[in-house]
């Protein structure tokens, strides 16, 4: 089985690529990554020399590129790639029209003409927009409020249309939000942990009432594993787990851990458009039999332990040291 996964150098596509590599012993699994700033080769260093693996650096909005992979047979694809952070989705609209939309597009042409067994779009519940109470359900109409978010809901609509249009084998994924190890430290997690194993700050935006929902690395890969082998095509499926907490409460969790107070705190302007909240149902997910196993809590604790162990690696992300040697590496 040749499986591709692109944005595999990234924070959730790597770890889910590992992940594949242990569920099926069989398969060949090619990773192509851009290495825009929060593609990262130091996530998949254990694994770059096994032989079922390879990595190709490229554009998902090169069509040629993506042809020439596609002709060498692949069964299923898994689209991590896409520029991801509303902040920097603010400041540079382009980028991410180009990535998550262009891109998509790109890769479900080749899907088409090459002929796949499965297409997963990784997506997100911020597609749906803010809701004040209540749950989204995958039959909740996109209200985006950003253009990251935008963005992956014109990829997401492309991918519906190629599935009622084509019949191509599509299956959309709408997630709340992932935390784990490898998180590039510019979400709010990892950021918060990392600032405060300096003994810097951590900026919460306004009061920090905005609330989201989390799930662990490890929960999301089974669960998109769930998808791959029971999902129906044409549909989509929303990844949840409950766990819904402010930005307030999950930056005190993580001070309580790392055994800081709320002097460490700093509130800074809050960002334009930013939603409220976020929910999702994810019955239809849980009706395929995936359930999340981790508690928040327990992940998080995991989490913090990792991001201690690991300081060289997200201490050289800081600096820009990772950055440069890509650039060197694979200069073109």
């Amino acid at each position: 089985m040749n499986i591709l996964i692109t944005g595999g150098a990234g924070f959730m596509g790597s770890n889910f690529l590992r992940f594949l590599l242990n569920e099926f012993p069989d398969a060949f699994i090619t990773n192509l990554d851009k290495l825009t700033y929060a593609g990262n080769l130091e996530n998949l260093k254990d694994i770059e020399a096994n032989p079922r693996y390879r990595f190709v650096r490229g554009d998902i909005a090169d069509r040629k590129a993506v042809a020439a992979i596609m002709q060498q047979g692949v069964d299923i694809l898994f689209n991590f790639a896409a520029e991801t952070h509303v902040d920097r989705s603010i400041m540079d609209p382009d980028a991410f029209i180009r990535t998550d939309v262009l891109g998509t597009y790109s890769l479900l042409e080749a899907a088409r003409k090459h002929g796949i067994r499965r297409y997963i779009q990784v997506s997100t519940d911020e597609v749906y927009g803010s809701t004040m109470n209540g749950e989204f359900h995958e039959s909740t109409p996109f209200q985006p409020n950003s253009p990251y978010s935008a963005s992956k809901a014109g990829a997401d609509h492309l991918c519906r249309a190629y599935a009622v249009t084509y019949g191509l084998p599509v299956i959309v994924t709408h997630s709340c939000n992932f935390f784990g190890p490898y998180q590039y430290p510019e979400k709010l997690i990892p950021l918060f942990i990392t600032n405060l194993l300096e003994g810097k700050k951590v900026p919460v935006y306004g009061q920090g009432n905005q609330m989201r929902e989390w799930i662990y690395t490890k929960d999301y890969c089974a669960a998109l594993l769930t998808v791959l082998q029971k999902g129906k095509d044409g549909e989509a499926y929303n990844v949840g787990t409950g766990s819904r907490f402010t930005n307030l409460e999950i930056t005190r969790k993580l001070l309580a851990l790392l055994g800081r107070d709320d002097s460490s705190i700093e509130h800074v302007q809050d960002r334009p458009g930013h939603d409220f909240r976020y929910a999702v149902n994810w019955d239809k997910l849980a009706s395929l039999g995936w359930k999340p196993a981790y508690t928040f809590d327990a992940a998080l604790q995991e989490t913090v332990q990792w991001y201690r162990e690991n300081a060289a690696w997200w201490q050289r992300i800081k600096s820009g040291e990772f950055r440069a040697y890509y650039e060197r590496q694979y200069a073109r």
